[in-house]
C-alpha cells in the first residue's frame, strides 16, 4: 500500500473510532479541533487520489453534493412489514391464542422480545462485506426510494460495520428520529431564522429524509435505532432469536433502543407494556406510540408466516393512549421564571391524554406563538409525551369560526410593570428586575433543588407555603426557619420540621459551584457555575472581578461574563449574597482531586436512588476521588453505583460484567464513613 493510500486509512479509521466516542458513546477521544485537522487531511487526500474514496469514508457524511437523480426507487431485499395492533392485554392474549393454534403449545414457553415502538420514520440500510451501500425509505413495504447521501449524513449509523460475522450482505432496517430537545431547538433556531416551525418530530424526521441536498439533512437532529434486518433468499442465518440479533446489532456498532426486555411468558410481556406505558414512557426523550412485541426464536417466525405478503403473525405492536389530543385554547398567559424570563403558558378546555386530564400547556415563547399562528379560541393539538409539562404543538386551522382572537405579548413585566428587555437576536424577553417578586417563587425552587442545594424535603409546595405566609422572601430567609416556627404551620410535625431544618444546615455545606449555580444567574448552568468556582476559588474574588477577568476564564465566554458581572453589581444581588455570608453558607470552592485518589482513573456510573447521597453530592465525592461520573453504561464503565429502584443501567452492567457497588461500599472505598 502506498504511502497516501496508508494515510487514508489511518484516517477514515481514526475519524470513524473518534465519530463512534462522540456522539454513541458520549466518551469523546480527541478535541474537536484535531478532529476538524485529521478530516481536512483525509479530505485534501481524498481530492488529489479521487481512487482513495471508499464507500465508507467519513467525509461522505456531509457536504457531500445533491443528488443527481432525486429519489430514485431501491427494492428491498424482502418486503418491510406492516404491524398488525393489540389496544389491550386481552387482544394481545388472542394474538398468542392465535399463534398457537398454528404452530402449538411451543409458542407460549418459547419467549418474547419486547421492544419500543418508536415514532420515527422506517429506513432499511444495506451493507454489502460490512460497507454501508445503500439506504432506503420503506415506501410501500417492497419498493422504497434511495436515501444514501442523506443517511450517511447522520453520525449514529456507521458506514462500515464493527466486529465481524456479518453476512456478505444483509438490510437492517429500523428508524430515524427525533428527540424532543433536539426538535425544539430546531423549531428555536427556526424562529429566529424566520423561517416556518415544524408540527412535530415524526414528520420532521421524515421530511428531513427526503431533502434534496443533504447538507439540508445534516443540519437537522436525526437519530437512529435499528431493530430488524432482511437477508437474500435462503442465506443462513446468523442469529437465532431476536434478542441475539439486538445484541449482535449493537456489536456490530448500529444503536439499539433502550427498555427492551426478553419476557419469559405473556404475562411479562403484559407488565413490561404497563410499566413502559404508566412509568417509562414520560422519562423518555423521544415519542414512542406503544412497544412490538415479537416471539423470540427466529425459527417459529418462519412457521407463523407473514398474512397477505405484509402482516408478519410473530410480531404484534401493543399500542398505547394517545399523546396527542384536540382541545380548545381558552387564554394564553404569562408567568415570570427564576432568571426573569417572561414564560407563555395556554390555558385549556380540559383535555384527556393518556390517561392524564391536562388544563395547561406551555408555548415556549412570543415568537413561537406567533410562527404558529395561534390564537385564543383555537381548537388546537396538545401533545403530552416525556414532557413535565404538555406542549401545544399547533392549531387546527380548517376548524376556526372567525372569532378567534390572536395574540398580543406584554411590553412590561406582568407582576412588576418594568419594561421587558431582551439581548439582540435572542427570542425570549425577560424582566430586568431581579428583585422582581414574579420571579421569586421560582427563584427559591431552584435554590433548593437537587442540582443546586439539595435541600431534602423543601418542595415547590412548601416553598409556596413559605411564602404564603410571610417567612420567606429570598433564600437566606430559609435558613432562618426553625422547628418551633415550622410546627405552626399546617402538615408538620416535630420530626418533619427538625428533618427540614437539618437538611437546611446541611446544604450550607455544598461547595461555592453548587451555590452560583443555585443563585440563578442568568445563563449560568451547572457546568459555568463549576468553572467559575474552580478559577476563582471564592466568592469574593468572583464578586470582585470584572468583565474582562470573567471572560479570560477558560470555557466562559461574553455573554456568561457579562451576565455574571452585572449580576454582583446589582445592589439586590449584593446583599444577598452578605446575608447568605451571615448565615454560613460555604463560599469557598474545594481543592482538585489528588492525584492518587481512590478512584483514580476508574469511570463510575450512577442509578437509581441513593439512601443518603443525592446525585450531585455522590458525584462530587467521586470526582474529587480522581473518578470520573458519566450517565449511560458501557464496556468502558468501571463500577456501577446502585441505589433503590435501579433499572435498565443495572441489567445493561450485569450483561457487560461492570462491578456493581452499594453506597455504603463507595463510600468505604474513597475512606468516608457512612452517615
Amino acid at each position: 500500500m502506498n504511502v497516501p493510500a496508508r494515510r487514508a486509512a489511518e484516517l477514515r479509521e481514526l475519524l470513524t473510532r473518534a465519530s463512534r466516542a462522540y456522539y454513541i458513546d458520549d466518551r469523546p477521544i480527541m478535541a474537536d479541533g484535531e478532529y476538524d485537522e485529521r478530516f481536512r487531511e483525509l479530505q485534501a487526500l481524498e481530492a488529489q487520489h479521487p481512487e482513495l474514496r471508499t464507500a465508507d469514508s467519513p467525509t461522505l457524511r456531509v457536504g457531500a453534493d445533491v443528488a443527481a437523480s432525486h429519489l430514485t426507487k431501491h427494492t428491498h431485499l424482502a418486503p418491510m412489514a406492516s404491524l398488525d395492533n393489540a389496544m389491550s392485554d386481552d387482544e394481545l392474549q388472542a394474538w398468542e391464542d392465535s399463534a398457537v393454534r398454528l404452530v402449538g403449545e411451543g409458542v407460549r414457553t418459547s419467549g418474547y422480545s419486547c421492544e419500543l415502538k418508536i415514532d420515527g420514520a422506517a429506513v432499511s440500510l444495506t451493507y454489502e462485506k460490512g460497507v454501508l451501500v445503500t439506504g432506503a425509505t420503506r415506501g410501500n413495504g417492497t419498493i422504497g426510494e434511495d436515501i444514501t447521501a442523506n443517511l450517511r449524513t447522520l453520525q449514529e449509523i456507521p458506514l462500515r460495520l464493527l466486529g465481524a460475522g456479518w453476512p456478505e450482505l444483509i438490510e437492517i432496517r429500523g428508524e430515524v428520529y427525533m428527540t424532543f430537545d433536539g426538535f425544539d431547538r430546531m423549531n428555536e433556531e427556526r424562529v429566529q431564522a424566520g423561517e416556518p416551525v415544524f408540527m412535530n418530530p415524526r414528520n420532521s424526521a421524515a421530511g428531513a429524509l427526503r431533502q434534496k441536498d443533504p447538507r439540508s439533512t445534516a443540519q437537522r437532529p436525526l437519530r437512529f435505532w435499528g431493530y430488524t434486518f432482511a437477508l437474500p433468499d435462503n442465506a443462513p442465518l446468523p442469529f437465532e432469536s431476536q434478542t441475539q440479533l439486538l445484541e449482535r446489532l449493537a456489536e456490530w456498532g448500529i444503536p439499539v433502543a433502550p427498555h427492551r426486555q426478553r419476557c419469559e411468558s405473556l404475562a411479562q410481556v403484559h407488565a413490561w407494556a404497563h410499566h413502559l406505558e404508566h412509568v417509562q414512557r414520560e422519562q423518555l426523550p423521544f415519542d414512542i406510540d406503544g412497544g412490538v412485541v415479537k416471539v423470540d426464536p427466529l425459527a417459529l417466525h418462519a412457521e407463523l408466516g407473514v398474512v397477505a405478503g405484509r402482516v408478519p403473525r410473530w410480531a404484534i405492536a401493543r399500542k398505547f393512549a394517545a399523546t396527542i389530543e384536540e382541545t380548545t385554547l381558552l387564554s394564553i398567559n404569562v408567568n415570570v421564571g427564576r432568571t426573569g424570563k417572561l414564560n407563555p403558558w395556554a390555558e385549556l378546555e380540559p383535555v384527556e391524554i393518556g390517561g392524564v386530564t391536562v388544563r395547561n400547556a406551555t408555548l415556549h415563547n412570543a415568537q413561537l406563538i406567533a410562527q404558529k399562528d395561534l390564537r385564543v379560541g383555537d381548537r388546537v393539538q396538545v401533545r403530552r409525551a416525556g414532557d413535565v409539562i404538555p406542549q401545544v404543538i399547533g392549531p387546527v386551522a380548517d376548524k376556526r369560526t372567525g372569532k378567534e382572537v390572536p395574540w398580543v405579548p406584554p411590553g412590561a413585566c406582568p407582576v412588576c410593570s418594568t419594561p421587558v428587555a431582551n439581548e439582540g437576536d435572542e427570542v425570549d424577553v425577560f424582566c430586568p428586575n431581579v428583585a422582581c417578586p414574579g420571579r421569586r417563587l421560582e427563584a427559591l425552587i431552584h435554590f433548593a433543588s437537587r442540582g443546586a442545594m439539595d435541600i431534602r424535603g423543601l418542595s415547590e409546595a412548601r416553598i409556596s407555603q413559605f411564602v404564603e405566609a410571610g417567612l420567606v422572601k429570598d433564600p437566606s430567609d430559609l435558613y432562618d426557619l426553625t422547628t418551633t416556627r415550622l410546627e405552626e404551620l399546617d402538615g408538620f410535625a416535630e420530626r418533619s420540621a427538625q428533618l427540614l431544618v437539618d437538611a437546611l444546615a446541611t446544604s450550607k455545606q455544598q461547595p461555592l459551584s453548587r451555590l452560583l449555580f443555585a443563585l440563578g444567574i442568568r445563563h449560568v448552568g451547572e457546568g459555568a457555575a463549576e468553572l467559575l468556582a474552580r478559577h476563582f476559588g471564592e466568592m469574593d474574588a468572583l464578586a470582585s472581578a470584572d468583565q474582562a477577568a470573567i471572560n479570560a476564564v477558560r470555557g466562559i465566554g461574553p455573554i456568561i461574563a457579562e451576565s455574571v458581572a452585572a449580576w454582583f453589581q446589582d445592589a439586590w444581588a449584593r446583599r444577598l449574597v452578605e446575608k447568605l455570608r451571615r448565615r454560613g453558607l460555604t463560599f469557598t470552592e474545594p481543592q482538585a482531586a489528588e492525584a492518587d485518589g481512590a478512584l483514580k482513573g476508574l469511570t463510575v456510573v450512577l442509578t437509581g436512588t441513593l439512601p443518603t447521597l443525592s446525585r450531585g453530592q455522590a458525584t462530587q465525592l467521586i470526582e474529587q476521588a480522581g473518578g470520573r461520573v458519566t450517565d449511560s453504561v458501557s464496556k468502558k464503565t468501571s463500577l456501577l453505583v446502585a441505589g433503590g429502584d435501579a433499572g435498565s443501567k443495572l441489567d445493561k452492567a450485569r450483561t457487560l460484567g461492570v462491578a456493581v457497588i452499594t453506597e455504603a461500599e463507595l463510600l468505604d472505598r474513597i475512606g468516608r464513613p457512612p452517615v
